[in-house]
């Protein structure tokens, strides 16, 4: 399977992987009044902080995960970023709540723990694989990525590929 399917994954810092064939795409909901524009600031932040978002950026521009937006586009939606701390590491984020709130709910959600338990109780084996920056190996619809846009202290870029923080992309994943 791996073998088959080696597009999918990377090893170490190798580019990273992409799923082919599978772009995501998120549905808004039509019905409710949706603001033309969600065009937000971006945070202050300290020095500490701007030296990691720098950081996060220029990986993401090296991946091919953001892609930098020129001044003449049209830009509906910015997002600002921040840092987040979870055991003494940082990762970068866009919130996207404002999105989340216009998003329709998929049908499929995820399987229950117990579900997935029960599921596996007669498996002879369990394997388990770090996927790591696994939303990234998804791509976007190109109408999705005018929603996917992030603003900082360096400028506005918007998403090529999907990232975490998104409504429904679990299910995809």
């Amino acid at each position: 399977m791996l073998r088959k399917n080696r597009p999918a994954f990377s090893i170490g810092e190798e580019p990273l992987g992409n799923i082919r064939g599978h772009d995501i795409a998120l549905y808004l909901d039509v019905k409710r009044p949706y603001p033309p524009m969600l065009r937000r600031p971006p945070y202050p932040d300290s020095l500490e902080t701007r030296k990691k978002i720098e950081k996060y950026i220029n990986k993401l521009l090296e991946m091919d995960v953001i892609r930098k937006i020129g001044h003449n586009e049209i830009v509906k939606i910015t997002t600002p970023v921040l840092i987040t701390w979870n055991d003494g590491k940082s990762r970068l984020c866009g919130n996207f709540g404002a999105l989340n709130n216009y998003t329709k709910t998929d049908r499929y959600p995820i399987a229950s723990i117990p579900y997935a338990i029960y599921k596996l109780a007669k498996a002879k084996y369990i394997t388990t694989m770090d996927c790591m920056k696994g939303f990234h190996k998804n791509g976007v619809k190109r109408n999705l990525m005018k929603l996917l846009g992030i603003i900082c202290h360096m400028g506005i870029y918007e998403y090529t590929r999907m990232t975490f923080g998104i409504n429904n992309v679990p299910s995809h994943f």
